[in-house]
C-alpha cells in the first residue's frame, strides 16, 4: 500500500508552485460550483419549464460560454492571463448570487448568457497560465493536475449540493456559488505572482504563425472536440433527467452518480496520464480512445433497466474523459504559436462552447421526439464517426505537423 501511495505522488513531482497555487484556487472555485450540474433539474423542478424551454436556456448558456471565450482569448493577449482570471471569478461570483432572482424564460436566457459569458472568459485565461508556468515537458501533467482540482471540486459540489437541494432548497446553491469565486479570486490576488518572464513573452504583440483559421490540421482538432462534446454534455443536462424520470432517482443519489466522476478522475487521472506518457501514446491515440469508451458509456445504459449500469456508463464517460482530455488540452497548447496562444486556446474552447449551444438543445429535443433509447443510440454512433476523425487526425499530425 505504501509503495502503490508513493508511486501515486510520483506523478504530481516537478510541478511548479504557481501550478500548485493555480490548482488550490481553481479548485475552491469548482468546489462551490453547484449549480451548473442541477441546472437542468432546477428549471423543470422550480421553474417548471418544459423540455425544449430548457433546451433554449442551455443553449444561451452555450453562447455565452462561445462568446465569452472568444473575448476572454483576445484579452489574455491583450492584457495578460492573470487579469482575466481574476476579473472573471469576481464578476462570475456575482452573477450567480443574481440568477436566482430571475423567473421569466426570457430573463433566463439573458441572464445565463452574461454569466457564463463572464465565467468562461477563465478557461483560454488557464490554459496559458499552464503553459506560462509549466516546463514543456510537464505541460500534460500540470493541466491533469488542473483537473484534478476542478473534478475535485466537481466531485465534492453535486454530492453537497443534491444534498442541500433535499433538505433545504436550490437558492443556497447560487450563494455558495457565487461566494465560493469570489473567494477564489481573493486568493488568486493574494497567493500568485501576475508576472514571469515566460508570461510576458507570451503576452507579447508579435503575432507569431499563422491564424488558427488557416491552420488546417488544428480546425479538424477543433471539429473533433465540438462533436465529441456534443455527446458529452448530454451528462450535464439530459442524462440527469434520464435518471430522475426513468430510472425515478432522487437529486441527492444522482449527486453521488456525478460524485463518482470527480472522485474517479481525482484518484486514477493522474496515475492513467503518468502511465499513458510512459508507454508513449500519442496524443491523437489518446484523443481516438477517449471517443471509444465515451460511445460505449452511452449505449450501455440501453443494455438493462437495472439502476447499475448507469453507475457503469459513468465509469465508461471517466475513463474516455480522462484519457482524452488531459492530452487534447496539451496537443492545442502545442499546435499554438507563441503571441497567438490566448487566441488559439480560446478557439479549443470554445468547441466546447459551441457544443453546450448545440448539445443541451439538441439531446432535450431529440429526447422530447424519440425517447432517450434512441438518443442514446444515435450518440453512440455519432461518437464512433468522430473516432474516426480521430485517426485521421492522427495520420495528419504523424505525417504533416509535427
Amino acid at each position: 500500500m505504501k509503495t502503490l501511495f508513493t508511486h501515486y505522488l510520483n506523478n504530481f513531482r516537478g510541478l511548479s508552485k504557481e501550478i500548485w497555487l493555480l490548482s488550490l484556487v481553481t479548485f475552491v472555485n469548482r468546489a462551490g460550483a453547484m449549480v451548473i450540474p442541477f441546472l437542468s433539474l432546477y428549471l423543470e423542478n422550480d421553474k417548471c419549464f418544459s423540455l425544449p424551454q430548457i433546451g433554449w436556456i442551455m443553449s444561451s448558456f452555450g453562447l455565452g460560454s462561445f462568446f465569452g471565450t472568444l473575448v476572454g482569448g483576445k484579452l489574455t493577449d491583450k492584457i495578460g492571463f492573470y487579469k482575466v482570471i481574476i476579473l472573471s471569478l469576481f464578476l462570475g461570483g456575482l452573477g450567480f448570487i443574481g440568477l436566482q432572482y430571475m423567473d421569466t424564460l426570457a430573463e433566463l436566457c439573458i441572464g445565463v448568457f452574461i454569466l457564463i459569458f463572464v465565467a468562461d472568459a477563465y478557461r483560454p485565461a488557464v490554459f496559458v497560465a499552464c503553459d506560462a508556468y509549466s516546463k514543456p515537458e510537464n505541460i500534460t501533467r500540470s493541466i491533469a493536475l488542473i483537473r484534478l482540482a476542478i473534478n475535485l471540486g466537481f466531485s465534492i459540489g453535486p454530492m453537497i449540493g443534491g444534498l442541500i437541494i433535499a433538505r433545504i432548497n436550490y437558492s443556497s446553491l447560487f450563494w455558495i456559488d457565487g461566494i465560493s469565486c469570489i473567494v477564489a479570486a481573493a486568493m488568486l490576488f493574494m497567493l500568485l505572482k501576475p508576472k514571469t518572464a515566460k508570461e510576458k513573452l507570451a503576452e507579447g504583440n508579435d503575432k507569431q504563425g499563422i491564424s488558427p483559421y488557416k491552420n488546417g490540421v488544428y480546425m479538424l482538432l477543433i471539429a473533433i472536440m465540438i462533436f465529441s462534446g456534443i455527446m458529452f454534455v448530454q451528462y450535464f443536462s439530459v442524462v440527469p433527467l434520464y435518471y430522475k424520470n426513468i430510472h425515478f432517482l432522487s437529486e441527492d443519489i444522482i449527486g453521488l452518480i456525478l460524485f463518482l466522476n470527480g472522485a474517479i478522475i481525482v484518484f486514477l487521472e493522474m496515475p492513467l496520464v503518468g502511465w499513458l506518457e510512459k508507454i508513449k501514446i500519442s496524443k491523437t491515440m489518446a484523443i481516438f480512445w477517449s471517443m471509444i469508451f465515451l460511445a460505449l458509456s452511452f449505449v450501455v445504459l440501453n443494455m438493462s433497466s437495472w439502476v447499475g449500469v448507469l453507475v457503469i456508463g459513468m465509469i465508461l464517460m471517466t475513463i474516455g474523459e480522462m484519457i482524452g482530455s488531459p492530452f487534447a488540452n496539451s496537443l492545442a497548447l502545442e499546435m499554438s504559436p507563441k503571441g497567438r496562444k490566448g487566441t488559439y486556446m480560446a478557439l479549443f474552447s470554445m468547441s466546447f462552447s459551441l457544443s453546450h449551444i448545440f448539445g443541451h438543445n439538441g439531446g432535450m429535443n431529440l429526447a422530447n421526439e424519440f425517447g432517450y433509447d434512441m438518443t442514446w443510440y444515435i450518440m453512440f454512433v455519432a461518437l464512433l464517426m468522430v473516432g474516426g476523425m480521430s485517426l485521421w487526425l492522427h495520420k495528419l499530425v504523424r505525417n504533416r505537423y509535427i
